[in-house]
């Protein structure tokens, strides 16, 4: 299957301003048809890295004015529905890789050690591994509500267990925050979300979060703003929480005017 993707993305700038932009695909995950191109105006000078998710980051100044950023590409994905593994099981923390174990630690919007007690009473006494995960993601789903108007860029997963509202990537925080309670790593994850296989929904397209867990060895995804699987659904950024995975940092004042995303099957 193959999926255009992109965007294009307005700032009025006031003055000259450093950003950080994760505005690309997750390298080495899929095969393009058509490759990324990003373009911005007026023509700005900027670098690109990789940071310590593997992300790929730019990094420009953006002038005085206002400043256009787009992007088009085709992704080609399987058309496969979100895997699932129910017999999946749990690792032992001591058991865990390396490079694992940041994503069971506390993080600046999962707040572990302000929820470690109501998870333990509400899943402890459940089953474990990829059971447990889907329960979380379940509770966060039937327990919080959505809406663009409760988006708030300083709330946390606890802000957000209390609140009972937010918006995908808060539905990502708790769930993160919880499965991290009991022992199941679990990182952040952000980019496109088409609606394919799913009735088509009128609502202008958007960016997603949702999250993975690591169980059995491998990563799975779960979504716990649609608790459902879903097709066609492409990485743009990993992180612990969405301060690693912001797809626009500014380090001075920017106003983002205008917002549009594309997400669809290609013809």
């Amino acid at each position: 299957m193959l999926i255009h993707v992109g965007y294009d993305l307005r700032f009025r700038v006031p003055a000259p301003t450093p950003m950080l932009l994760l505005l690309h695909t997750i390298p080495g995950k899929y095969f393009m048809p058509k490759p990324e191109q990003l373009a911005i105006e007026p023509a700005t000078p900027f670098e690109l890295f990789y940071d310590a998710f593997g992300n790929r980051c730019t990094r420009l100044v953006a002038q005085t004015g206002t400043l256009r950023i787009t992007n088009d590409a085709v992704v080609r994905v399987d058309g496969q529905l979100d895997p699932v593994n129910w017999g999946a099981p749990q690792h032992q923390i001591q058991q865990l890789p390396y490079d694992v174990l940041p994503f069971i630690m506390p993080s600046r919007y999962c707040e572990v050690d302000k929820l470690t007690e109501f998870a333990w009473q509400q899943f402890g006494n459940g089953p474990t591994g990829y059971l447990r995960a889907q329960a979380v993601c379940t509770f966060v789903h039937d327990h919080i509500k959505f809406g663009y108007e409760f988006a708030r860029n300083t709330k946390s997963a606890f802000d957000v267990f209390g609140e009972r509202q937010g918006v995908c990537r808060d539905f990502a925080h708790l769930a993160i925050a919880l499965c991290r309670c009991l022992g199941i790593p679990a990182r952040y994850a952000t980019g496109y979300l088409g609606d394919i296989g799913v009735p088509y929904s009128p609502a202008p397209m958007d960016f997603s979060a949702w999250f993975e867990v690591y169980l059995g060895g491998m990563w799975y995804t779960l979504d716990a703003r649609h608790n459902a699987t879903r097709i066609g659904r492409i990485v743009m950024a990993y992180g612990h929480d969405a301060s690693d995975a912001a797809l626009t940092t500014s380090f001075g004042p920017t106003v983002l005017e205008q917002f549009q995303v594309t997400c669809e099957e290609a013809g």
